[in-house]
């Protein structure tokens, strides 16, 4: 899991944008819902991925970040000599919420809509 320290100590800072994107740009598809999150595709690609904040806020302990991911994704197709299936990569895109716990240093990411 990312360590999200660095996030953390940035809330509130110029440098918070920059932290958190670097923090979520490097989990990957692995760590992220971004299979959960695919709508004209169906396999999510290890490529890289941006992201762009949409909201951030803190109640108490936790820091509530809603992000916008921005990856590719393919049509898995049975690889057959007539399968119509592209085998171009597709844009995909996801809205994530990520809660921080300032005390604990817990994490945990779902899926919007």
């Amino acid at each position: 899991m990312t360590d999200f320290d660095s996030v953390i100590d940035a809330w509130g800072t110029d440098h918070f944008e920059t932290e958190i994107k670097h923090a979520l740009t490097q989990m990957g598809p692995e760590a992220l819902p971004l299979q959960q999150g695919l709508r004209a595709t169906s396999y999510a690609l290890d490529a890289p991925i941006e992201t762009t904040l949409l909201k951030t806020e803190r109640r108490g302990d936790k820091i509530r970040v809603k992000a916008g991911v921005f990856y590719t994704g393919i049509v898995a197709g049975c690889s057959c000599a007539d399968d119509p299936t592209p085998i171009e990569p597709q844009n995909e895109y996801c809205e994530i919420l990520l809660e921080l716990d300032v005390v604990t240093l817990a994490s945990r990411i779902s899926l919007l809509g």
